[in-house]
């Protein structure tokens, strides 16, 4: 599942969030420090993983 970041615009702090693509269409995104509904999402990096083959 995906890692979404996003900052909190009443107490202004940043978390992360592991969604799932229906989830996070929902848009219901809550901060778990003040239950606040306003968030706002972050640009961020990611990372892949691959299997090497032999």
């Amino acid at each position: 599942m995906p890692t979404y970041e996003f900052v909190c615009e009443k107490c202004k702090k940043p978390f992360t969030l592991i969604l799932s693509i229906s989830e996070y269409v929902k848009g219901k995104t809550k901060c778990p420090k003040c239950k606040g509904g306003k968030v706002k999402q972050q640009i961020s990096s990611f990372q892949t993983k691959t299997s090497k083959k032999s």
